[in-house]
């Protein structure tokens, strides 16, 4: 299981203009590269490495093994690029999308993040230090901070490259963490998790998370960044970078605690948990322009991936199944019909009568495929 650990470093400012001349400087040897690689038509690593290593090693001042990384940057950018416009991610054949991103060069911001193996980068966990190489030399004695869990994980787990990134003038270092997988428990049952907009989260069993404070930020903030940029002053320009990702940290933070929730309370009761794939479905979903906003701003793939990994620490089993009809559908009786939901909120069975809330009756109906689909994958 693979997992990554953020800690915060705390340079002296010595350090973090070395830091920032290093990130400027390998940047612009990847944007470099990328002009090579779209003019060649040249993306895989040893290609490019035998095209532009010696020039952007002697030319911007950078180590071996940091020339290397910058190649290698370049290479999994633009495989990732070619990954999206086969799977029509950025638009049909001729689309102004696509065709902007095929016609010009991937550009790599000048603080974009870098990664460091071992080579470039060593950690002394017990002094919560780091050594890293940079333009101006190796910086020793670098001091970051960390929880007493990050430091454990990163002193049994750390395999692997670290990302150091720049964002809201603090500066960061990414680990990667290698740990062993846990056993996963064969669940009694399954907590059915159905998620929404009105309700962030519902579950089989009755809890509902509540969308409503999560939807309410999410317009004061929309509404406030609509006022600053039609002011488009230098103090509203400034509180509107100061403000930026505010909203999205608040979400995320929603998304974590609600995750957290319905793992403990699956892990309490021996219970599986059971999602919707809903993947796609902002291309399916055809709503009018006043709610279009809403439906792109639901972080429902943040949701379901912190619960994924999660109870995949905990020894959760998760299982995802079909969301078709799980809202017309009767939890009781099987019955399907459109007529079935009332409203939003209210759910009443027009063949047996059964009535319930409209999000509940939807995850015990998860709930039920997650127990037939475990049932049907593990019948060996």
């Amino acid at each position: 299981m693979r997992l990554v650990v953020q800690v915060k470093l705390l340079p002296t400012p010595e350090q973090a203009t070395a830091l920032e001349a290093t990130l400027r400087a390998v940047n612009t040897a990847a944007c470099q590269v990328s002009r090579h690689a779209h003019e060649h038509r040249t993306f895989r690593n040893y290609d490019l490495r035998k095209h532009t290593y010696t020039q952007i090693k002697d030319g911007y001042g950078l180590a071996a093994q940091a020339a290397q990384h910058v190649i290698k940057k370049v290479a999994d950018a633009y495989a990732t690029l070619h990954a999206n416009i086969r799977a029509g991610n950025l638009g049909k054949v001729g689309s102004a999308r696509r065709v902007r991103a095929e016609s010009t060069p991937i550009a790599f911001r000048a603080e974009a993040a870098q990664p460091f193996d071992d080579r470039c980068l060593s950690w002394q966990i017990d002094a919560r230090t780091v050594s890293i190489w940079s333009v101006a030399g190796r910086l020793k004695n670098l001091r970051f901070t960390a929880s007493a869990e990050q430091l454990k994980i990163l002193s049994a787990h750390r395999k692997g490259e670290s990302d150091l990134a720049y964002r809201d003038g603090m500066w960061f270092l990414i680990a990667t963490c290698d740990l062993p997988d846990p056993h996963v428990k064969d669940p009694d049952a399954f907590l059915g998790v159905d998620l929404g907009i009105v309700n962030i989260a519902t579950t089989s069993d009755g809890a509902r998370h509540c969308g409503r404070a999560l939807n309410a930020v999410r317009h004061r903030q929309r509404e406030l960044r609509r006022r600053l940029q039609a002011k488009r002053t230098k103090s509203a320009k400034r509180l509107l970078k100061q403000r930026r990702r505010k909203e999205a940290r608040f979400a995320a933070n929603t998304n974590h605690v609600i995750a957290k929730q319905i793992v403990t309370e699956a892990e309490r009761t021996g219970s599986g948990i059971a999602l919707e794939d809903l993947q796609g479905i902002r291309d399916r979903v055809r709503l009018r322009k006043p709610q279009r906003v809403t439906l792109h701003s639901w972080s429902f793939h943040q949701l379901g991936s912190f619960l994924g990994y999660k109870a995949a620490r905990a020894g959760v089993a998760v299982i995802y199944v079909d969301p078709a009809f799980t809202s017309q559908q009767c939890s009781s009786c099987g019955h399907v019909d459109r007529k079935n939901r009332l409203d939003q909120a209210s759910f009443s069975c027009t063949s047996c009568g059964f009535a319930e809330h409209a999000d509940v009756n939807a995850a015990r109906n998860i709930a039920a495929r997650g127990e037939t689909g475990w049932a049907v994958s593990h019948a060996a």
